[in-house]
This record gives C-alpha cells, sequence and structure tokens, in this order.
C-alpha cells in the first residue's frame, strides 16, 4: 500500500500534506521515526483548505496544493489548531490568496498575531459551536473541542460525506511510509502529546458520538475508515485513564548496575509466578517511551538509587512526567537502593500521593548496595502486594 492512500479520503477530499521520514526528534524532545503533518483540500463550489503544515513540509504542502488547485483558487482556510506543526504556513497561504477568508475561533483570531506579523481580522470569520459554512455539496459544521490539546482547538464535521477532521485528536507518531498499524504509534503519540487532557477528550468524544462518521481525518497519521469504532473505543479507554494491558510495568534506574540486577531477577519471580512483566532501562530508554508504558499497564514498580539526597535523576525525570500527565489510578510499588542514608523511597512516595488514586503498596523494598538474600523477605511481600 502506498503512503498516499493511508490518507486517502475521497474524490472530492484530498490530502494535500507532507511526510516526513527523516524527522528523528518531535517538538525537540520526542523521539521518532518520521511524522507526517496532514493537510486536505475540500473541492466544491467553493474551495475548503484544511489547515496547513509544519515549515519542515512547506514545499510539499504548496506543490500538492498547487496540483489541486490548477488554475482555481481557494475560498477559505480553515484553522483547527495554532500549532506551528499545522499552522506555520497560514501567513504565505495568505499573501497567495489575499481573497481567501479564514475560519476558527474567537482564540484563534487571538493567536494569529503572535505568530505572524500581520493584521487578518478583517478576513477571519470567528466561528462558534456547531455553526456551518456550506461550500456547495459540502457543509462543515464546527464543533469546539478546547484543550485536546490547545485552547483555540476545534474539530470539523463534513455532513455530506461525513468526514471528521479531528485535529490532534487520533494522531501518531512516525512517517506515512513506515506503514504501522495505527496503534504501534498512537499511544506513545497520545499519552505524550493530549494524555494531560483526559476530561476534555472524553467531553469531544461524548460530541463525537452523536455523529455519523465514515471517515477521520487527523492532522497526524492515517485517516481511519474501517476501523473507527476501534479507534474511538480506544480513545474512550485512553482518556478515562483505564490501563489496556494486564501486568506489571518496572521502569528502574541504576547507576552501577546492582539495582538493575535486583530488578531484572524480581521480574523473573514475577514472571514465574504468571505476571506479565515489562522492565524499562531508564538511562537507556527515552522518557516518553517510560510515561507510555505506564499508562498502558495496570500496575507499576519503580526502582531506583539514591542520588544526592534524592531520586537518582533519570527516575526523578520520568515520576515528573507522570505527575504533569496527570498519571492516576493505579497501583504502584517502590524499589529503592542506597548504600549509606536511602531516602529515593521516601521521595518516590512523595510523587505519587501527589498524584490522584494512586495506591502505593507496602513494604517499600530498601536494598544497601547489593541485593542479598535477607531481602528475599521483602521483596517476596511485595510481590504479593502487588498480585492482581
Amino acid at each position: 500500500m502506498s503512503w498516499k492512500d493511508r490518507v486517502f479520503v475521497s474524490d472530492d477530499i484530498r490530502f494535500i500534506g507532507a511526510d516526513d521520514p527523516v524527522l528523528e526528534i518531535f517538538e525537540s524532545q520526542y523521539p521518532v521515526e518520521g511524522i507526517s503533518y496532514n493537510s486536505y483540500i475540500i473541492m466544491d463550489d467553493q474551495i475548503a483548505v484544511m489547515d496547513t503544515v509544519d515549515k519542515r513540509g512547506t514545499d510539499a504542502f504548496f506543490a500538492n496544493l498547487a496540483a489541486e488547485l490548477g488554475d482555481k483558487k481557494p475560498s477559505y482556510l480553515i484553522i483547527q489548531h495554532m500549532e506551528p506543526d499545522h499552522a506555520a504556513n497560514i501567513g504565505k497561504l495568505a499573501d497567495m490568496y489575499p481573497e481567501m477568508m479564514l475560519v476558527g475561533t474567537m482564540q484563534t483570531s487571538q493567536m494569529l498575531p503572535k505568530y505572524f506579523d500581520a493584521d487578518y481580522s478583517s478576513r477571519f470569520r470567528i466561528v462558534k459551536e456547531n455553526d456551518t459554512l456550506c461550500l456547495g455539496k459540502h457543509t462543515l459544521r464546527f464543533i469546539m473541542a478546547p484543550m485536546v490539546h490547545w485552547p483555540e482547538v476545534m474539530v470539523t464535521y463534513e455532513q455530506s460525506e461525513k468526514v471528521l477532521f479531528s485535529a490532534d485528536g487520533f494522531g501518531t507518531f512516525g512517517a506515512l511510509a513506515n506503514n504501522e498499524e495505527w496503534i504501534a504509534d498512537a499511544s506513545h503519540y497520545y499519552f505524550n502529546i493530549v494524555g494531560k487532557y483526559g476530561a476534555q477528550v472524553q467531553a469531544l468524544l461524548k460530541k463525537a458520538s452523536a455523529l455519523d462518521i465514515n471517515v477521520i481525518a487527523p492532522l497526524h497519521g492515517p485517516v481511519h475508515k474501517d476501523d473507527i469504532a476501534f479507534a474511538v473505543s480506544t480513545y474512550d479507554t485512553w482518556s478515562s485513564y483505564k490501563p489496556s494491558k494486564e501486568g506489571i510495568f518496572m521502569p528502574y534506574a541504576s547507576i552501577h548496575g546492582n539495582t538493575k540486577a535486583a530488578v531484572l531477577e524480581f521480574a523473573a519471580k514475577l514472571e514465574a509466578a504468571g505476571e506479565t512483566v515489562k522492565t524499562m532501562d531508564l538511562t537507556e530508554e527515552d522518557v516518553s517511551e517510560a510515561v507510555e508504558q505506564a499508562f498502558l499497564y495496570d500496575r507499576m514498580i519503580v526502582a531506583a538509587c539514591t542520588y544526592d539526597g534524592e531520586i537518582f535523576p533519570p527516575m526523578n525525570d520520568l515520576l515528573h512526567h507522570l505527575k504533569i500527565k496527570y498519571f492516576q489510578s493505579r497501583k504502584v510499588g517502590i524499589i529503592e537502593n542506597g548504600s549509606w542514608a536511602p531516602i529515593a523511597g521516601k521521595k518516590m512516595k512523595e510523587y505519587f500521593e501527589s498524584m490522584k488514586d494512586i495506591t502505593v503498596a507496602e513494604p517499600i523494598v530498601t536494598i544497601k548496595g547489593v541485593k542479598k538474600a535477607s531481602d528475599e523477605e521483602a521483596f517476596n511481600a511485595l510481590a504479593d502486594a502487588m498480585r492482581k
């Protein structure tokens, strides 16, 4: 399958975005294997462009646009989201077509001057909940989606072909050319980009449930047609902060390898007892990968050393990210290591106590240097406490 087939909507609604297979870091922090910047054009009596693309995709976007337009001109640019990976080319497009109207929320109109040194107020149409725009055969209905995941966000429902343009909702990391299954990159994207805003996603899903949707067209990743029910159900689970996997995620941060050895031995013991366990070395894996797995699994055991009277930084980084992403509704266990003044366990527990509906299993297991036979009783007790 060509990657362009993965973003085909219909004969009248066409992809004009850009696939970026060489990008390695998204938003200067997330490791990715490329990404797509999706934009669409609706060909009708009046032509509408649905968002633009990141500056990395400028050339491809304007080439695709020209190929679709020929000698025609767009009447509207629909701005669903002002983040630069989708809005970077608004200024250039607006200059190219001075009669084109810009359509978006009140917040979008207020954000435009922050990114572009131009006054678009005279050609900006502010839309509100359930406002419509008729293009001819196609009618756009605008649905507000604030904080999914910026305050100005809206999504757009095209009524004749029943297409939901979902902004960053249902988006993924990864280039389209990689031909990955949707969920392979979607969970990494969701929990790191949108995950904090579960309540707002739930509100949007409630609105979407009243629509008859044949196609979901996001701003990153493939278009959904045959898998809409699966995508919506998955988003409902994720945005409710419910786990998708039964098992124990065990991220660890080890300085000299002793904590790592203890964790891997304990993980093998748990697996032998029938548990599904996924371990992750936080000194080798990116924190975004650990955030994703923490949300996917129904239980977690963290293990880290004391360092300068604090938590060893790779683990502290994970806990900070989990806190700001609203990690919640899980049972967690804690393993600490400290040769003379172990304090990491206490400080890790304080992190979890600041989160919603987190149950910290007892006991907190303390290793002093290297795990010994005398530590086995505490590990056994923690295994019992973490049992499903």
